[in-house]
């Protein structure tokens, strides 16, 4: 039994990811949600939001939730130093900032390139994985951004800063 999946690496053709890392893991998103790479700013708090949530800052008159992945994928405590970038994405017409150990490059998969994401049980929910990606030594988790932002807890995020 074949699965199809309909994935954006089954178009045929080369896709672009920013690649970063958290902890030991390298992750990588579609370069065309990235708007721009920042340094860690201070956050205002938004009451009541979840842990991963660290806030939001105001980026040119918008205001940007913040989300940290360390948290949200329970890779332990997260800690903030000249390294740690903002990576401003811009999702289905909606800026959030996603924090992230470091920024190493832009790198071109092919769709050979792409693997469908392994099952990784509770400790990350492939839902929001578009697979892992390989170059040379490397391996990439993709990471599949809209529906990670889209999730339930990022309604939380918009509910609080509207307030």
């Amino acid at each position: 039994m074949h699965e199809t999946h309909n994935s954006p690496a089954s178009a045929g053709k080369a896709l672009e990811f920013l690649a970063f890392r958290l902890g030991h893991e390298e992750y990588g998103v579609d370069i065309q949600k990235v708007q721009e790479l920042r340094g860690y700013d201070t956050v205002t708090r938004i009451a009541n939001a979840p842990e991963h949530i660290k806030g939001v800052v105001n980026l040119r008159g918008i205001i940007v939730p913040i989300v940290d992945m360390r948290i949200k994928f329970k890779l332990g405590a997260p800690s903030y130093d000249q390294f740690t970038v903002v990576i401003i994405l811009n999702i289905a017409s909606r800026v959030m900032g996603m924090v992230v150990d470091s920024v190493s490059d832009v790198i071109t998969l092919d769709t050979d390139q792409v693997r469908p994401a392994p099952e990784m049980g509770a400790l990350l929910d492939t839902e929001y994985l578009i697979g892992l990606g390989t170059l040379d030594d490397r391996m990439l988790i993709l990471v599949d951004i809209d529906k990670l932002m889209s999730s339930s807890d990022m309604a939380l995020i918009n509910a609080a800063a509207a307030q």
